[in-house]
């Protein structure tokens, strides 16, 4: 009998420290305390119903708990620095006493700072670094993974930004610059994992071929975090260019593709709502890179 071998995995990218190492793609469940997200419009903004969410997804098998009080939803507005502490302060706390993984999604260093106080064990900046210059100082001296996302605007502008002359040259370039100055800030190499920014002043073509094209972005050489989920340009591809005739919750069965075929790829970690979904798929993908040993 002749047997075909499966797709072998792409190059190990350097770990980072501090994360969990469950031997696969790990799985960010995403936990908006907003009353503005795009996702499920505020269903989780009460602080109470925010941390039993929380809780609920740690109990599906995420890996890591990603809490964010500030929407960054094409045109959002900023959100002063006190209402994003009151929102996501007291449920970072909880659900770090409770023994879930947490990381603060965040943009400003102030914020990042209160939360890994509270037990926050991880940055995600989707600015990478550009939003508030003291964010890198706060990393670096903070010594906790982060997230560094390519950004060229805030989300009220960023669509005007949404301009390329080849999107993966173009993103994997400014991705390096940013990287270069994240290292020279002080940050250690085995704190970051980068993202592409996915919908991030990107129209829905942009995206796909980032994601056709995950092999350019690990040859940058730091894990890679891929933060797909439920975006328009999945509503874009399956209602045939109008996202709105897809809502975002019916857009889970596509994220989970997206999350097994990304952890083929190998990306180090995908960030989703629906959890076991995507922990399936990575398992899945897991297998289907490096089967079990009979």
């Amino acid at each position: 009998m002749v047997v075909t071998p499966a797709p072998s995995a792409p190059p190990a990218p350097r770990r980072v420290t501090g994360l969990p190492d469950p031997g696969r793609c790990l799985v960010m469940g995403i936990l908006n305390v907003t009353p503005d997200s795009f996702s499920d419009g505020g269903a989780f903004f009460d602080t109470a119903r925010a941390i039993d969410r929380g809780l609920a997804l740690a109990a599906d098998g995420a890996d890591i708990v990603d809490v964010g009080g500030e929407s960054t939803r094409p045109g959002a507005h900023p959100v002063p620095l006190e209402e994003e502490l009151a929102r996501v302060l007291p449920v970072v706390g909880e659900l770090a006493r409770s023994g879930a993984f947490v990381s603060i999604d965040t943009m400003h260093a102030t914020i990042a700072r209160a939360a890994v106080d509270a037990g926050a064990r991880l940055v995600n900046d989707v600015s990478g670094g550009l939003a508030d210059p003291l964010m890198t100082d706060l990393v670096a001296t903070a010594g906790v993974p982060y997230v560094a996302t390519h950004w060229r605007a805030p989300s009220r502008v960023m669509k005007h930004h949404a301009v390329y002359t080849d999107v993966v040259a173009d993103v994997v370039d400014e991705l390096r610059q940013r990287l270069g100055h994240l290292l020279a800030a002080g940050i250690g190499e085995d704190q970051i994992l980068i993202d592409p920014g996915l919908g991030f002043a990107k129209r829905p073509a942009h995206d796909w071929t980032l994601l056709a094209h995950l092999d350019r972005l690990h040859a940058l050489g730091f894990p890679v975090l891929i933060g797909a989920s439920r975006k328009s340009f999945i509503g874009a591809l399956l209602g045939a260019g109008d996202p709105a005739c897809v809502p975002p919750a019916a857009r889970d069965t596509a994220t989970t593709a997206i999350s097994a075929l990304a952890a083929t790829a190998g990306a180090h970690c995908v960030r989703v709502h629906d959890v076991r979904s995507s922990l399936d798929a990575v398992r899945v993908a897991a297998a289907w890179t490096t089967p079990p040993r009979p």
